[in-house]
């Protein structure tokens, strides 16, 4: 107890020295003010719809921000104080460039130009005539500004109208203001009107209008007509407007370039290089890709009006196809004397420079696992692109690593030797669907074979199969979806030593969890991610797989549970991963990640296979404990005196949850901190298991430790950390050093632990893993 609160009073300590020397009043230079922030007052007429929006609006007008400050203090502020000393040191250099942040003085503060940008906005919401004014404050060594605005009744729309015109381009105007988001009483609003004119550009440019601009629609406010504050709105085209720009344009002939070279000139069209489909030329010395098949990803066909977005669909399809590097799909007006109109003709080139058709990768691997196993690896993988001038993909992919326990004791002579052959076939195309059916993009089909081993020493040999056919396409932009309705693995346990059998007798989950020899059903995974769009302050990535084992071998085989000798599995298996991320400037992102999985064997299966489970605890899960080392529930195996480090703790119930913020020290380099929480646990009735397997205290204690109840709560584990992440173009090496915060297998009143200052056994993990956790 003496020890503890020693701990305690020392992380006091320091907690308070750190408050007390933040204090930045004493840095704050003679004849300055620090700059504290702003407060913005509205005066208004009475409620008006959406004033709060507009408040957020002015608000963020005003300029400059203040220093951060973090619990009423501001730490950047002090480091860069600090490191502006004549010795500073490094620690404080440090700190000052990963978080540092200079002084923003009441001098730096332009307070009329705010009131300017304050007036101007407000103008362009409809507010004329409005008026602005600042008061600033300043106590002893700070200063704070109080900006007011006084805004008058808006002025809101009465009717909205296009002015008529004998061009065809004003009948499609006109077709598309019925879907308008501009309707009676709205506000004048500048930022309404600019995304109706871009709405109306985009729609004409989808009718064959190519020429059209933005800027080539008007609107103009009348006011005149009323006494009140009111306006009607006319839209019309600019005078002189060019007449290429006001009529539509047909896609004349189309020709294709599927083996274009970007160094080289265009291929000349002659009888012996062009192949004409469906009246679209392509044009190609030597056979790269099928005319017939690349075909069908073109969106648009001669005679077509010209549309934009069906451009834009066209290429991001080709694109997809992996088959390519570059496309370029390029227009030429046929007709440059079009009158007004008249129609406009266009020819469409699609220029396709290939990728290296062959490629051969070698990839040398050190791998370090949090359960002490380390050791060397190779892969190597040859690829072959188009294989059957289709844009197919041929891969294949052999590994080979071996791995020792570093340990020290009876388990140091512990070795792994892993390697396995697989080859992979990609089509571009959804076989045996159209790929007309999907404009977005055109799903791929995947073939897959492979081969693998693994040898425990002292332990066991297990050997698998496995083959898969699927699909996989993007939905939209966010939005991917992979399906295998097909997908086998089978294993074989062969090579048990007796001390392995062991460990078997005693954990009928465990060894139940190995007799599932055969797995075969179907796969399907949901992802909607946000995050790849970088300009995206909050993305929201969301992931959720269903996993189906047994159904159509239980139709199959009714009167026996197995399929070609061996017992096939039947279970039904989902999971869910749910994270949210916050961006700042300067690389700073705060994520936070839920995880929930459930798996629930049925029919012949009384546990999920062994590769099927779930665990807690390594470097992509809660990091402050050794991999597969959590659970179930509060079970221990070191006091239920297991005979080996080998022993999986694994559930078919999961639940994580994590936070890690994120920020940049040198160049490549980043740092992280994170809490990490979560556990597994055993769901459902294992009394159908045979009575003589539960003999042991071992079974017994795992089954009632790790059971999942109303109290689960109790039995979560947690920890806390920091990292560095070596990140170079997206490739991280990431080291993770962590400490429990709660430890769920400890007596229930004894749980919580003091991060790296506890005295619990294993008070620190270091994790070493390649790519970021989540």
């Amino acid at each position: 107890m003496k020890n503890k609160n020693y701990t305690y009073n020392t992380v006091f300590s320091l907690v308070f020295l750190l408050i007390y020397s933040c204090g930045i009043e004493k840095y704050i230079p003679e004849g300055e003010q620090l700059y504290t922030g702003a407060e913005l007052e509205l005066e208004i007429v009475s409620d008006l719809k959406g004033i709060k929006e507009v408040k957020t609006e002015l608000f963020n007008l005003i300029e400059p921000n203040p220093n951060a400050t973090f619990l009423g203090m501001k730490p950047a502020l002090f480091f860069h104080y600090k490191a502006q000393r004549e010795k500073p040191g490094f620690f404080y250099k440090f700190l000052n460039k990963s978080f540092g942040e200079e002084p923003v003085y009441i001098s730096d503060v332009n307070t009329e130009r705010v009131e300017e940008l304050i007036l101007n906005r407000l103008d362009n919401n409809g507010f004329f005539y409005s008026r602005s004014d600042s008061k600033t404050t300043i106590d002893g060594k700070f200063a704070s500004v109080n900006y007011m605005a006084s805004l008058p009744e808006p002025y809101v729309l009465e009717n909205y109208n296009l002015e008529s015109d004998s061009l065809p381009i004003y009948k499609e105007i006109e077709k598309m203001l019925t879907e308008t988001a501009l309707v009676k009483g709205d506000r004048f609003d500048l930022d309404l009107l600019k995304a109706e004119r871009t709405r109306l550009n985009n729609g004409l440019k989808q009718r064959g209008y190519y020429n059209s601009q933005e800027d080539l629609l008007i609107f103009e406010a009348d006011t005149n007509q009323y006494k009140n504050k009111k306006f009607d709105l006319f839209l019309r085209l600019k005078k002189d407007v060019p007449a290429r720009a006001s009529i539509p344009y047909t896609i004349d002939s189309i020709t294709v370039y599927p083996n274009y070279s970007i160094e080289g000139d265009t291929l000349p069209l002659t009888k012996n290089n062009v192949t004409q489909v469906d009246s679209i030329d392509f044009v190609q010395n030597e056979l790269y890709f099928k005319p017939e098949l690349l075909e069908s990803y073109l969106l648009f066909n001669e005679g077509d009006l010209y549309d934009a977005s069906i451009s834009k669909q066209t290429s991001n399809r080709l694109s997809a196809l992996g088959s390519y590097k570059y496309v370029n799909i390029q227009y030429t007006e046929l007709d440059t004397t079009a009158t007004d109109g008249d129609g406009g003709s266009l020819a469409a080139n699609i220029y396709l420079a290939p990728l290296t058709k062959r490629s051969i990768r070698a990839e040398l691997q050190a791998v370090t696992k949090s359960n002490g196993f380390t050791g060397p690896g190779i892969l190597l993988t040859h690829s072959n692109r188009n294989v059957f001038n289709g844009g197919e993909t041929f891969s294949v992919s052999a590994n080979f690593s071996y791995e020792s326990q570093l340990s020290s004791g009876n388990n140091s002579s512990l070795s792994s030797i892993a390697g396995g052959i697989n080859a992979d076939l990609i089509i571009p195309r959804s076989i045996p669907f159209s790929p007309s059916r999907f404009k977005y993009a055109v799903p791929k089909t995947k073939v897959s074979l492979g081969l693998n081993f693994l040898q425990r020493s002292q332990l066991f040999r297990l050997s698998s199969a496995n083959a898969s056919f699927g699909y996989t396409w993007k939905e939209n932009q966010y939005v991917y979806h992979q399906l295998d309705p097909i997908s086998i693995n089978y294993s074989r346990l062969t090579n048990v030593t007796d001390e392995f059998q062991t460990i078997l007798d005693d954990n009928p989950f465990l060894s139940l969890s190995f007799e599932q020899q055969f797995i075969a059903g179907l796969l399907y995974s949901f992802t909607y991610d946000e995050v790849s769009n970088i300009g995206k302050e909050y993305p929201l990535y969301f992931t959720t797989n269903l996993d189906l084992a047994g159904n159509m071998l239980n139709l199959v085989s009714r009167s026996s549970n197995t399929i070609f000798g061996s017992e096939y599995a039947q279970y039904a298996k989902v999971d869910a991963d749910l994270r949210f991320y916050m961006r700042w400037k300067k690389e700073r992102t705060l994520v936070s990640r839920i995880y929930a999985g459930w798996g629930v064997a049925y029919g012949n299966s009384q546990t999920l296979p062994f590769v099927k489970q779930f665990y807690s605890g390594g470097p992509y899960s809660v990091r402050a404990f050794n991999i597969r080392s959590l659970g179930p529930g509060n079970f221990n195996a070191e006091t239920e005196n297991a005979t080996t480090d080998y022993f999986d703790q694994s559930g078919n119930l999961k639940l994580e949850a994590n936070v890690e913020y994120r920020f940049p020290l040198f160049s490549y380099l980043k740092g992280a901190f994170f809490v990490d929480a979560g556990n597994v646990w055993l769901t459902g009735d294992y009394s159908d298991i045979e009575d003589d397997q539960l003999t042991s205290n071992f079974s017994q204690t795992l089954f009632t430790d790790g059971k999942f109840e109303k109290d689960w709560l109790k039995e979560v584990a947690a920890g806390v950390g920091f990292g560095l992440r070596l990140d170079i173009q997206n490739f991280v090496i990431r080291l993770d050093l962590a400490s429990p915060l709660r430890v769920p297998y400890l007596p229930e009143n004894n749980r919580w632990n003091v991060p790296f200052f506890g005295n619990i056994d294993n008070n620190m993990t270091l994790n070493f893993a390649i790519g970021y956790p989540f």
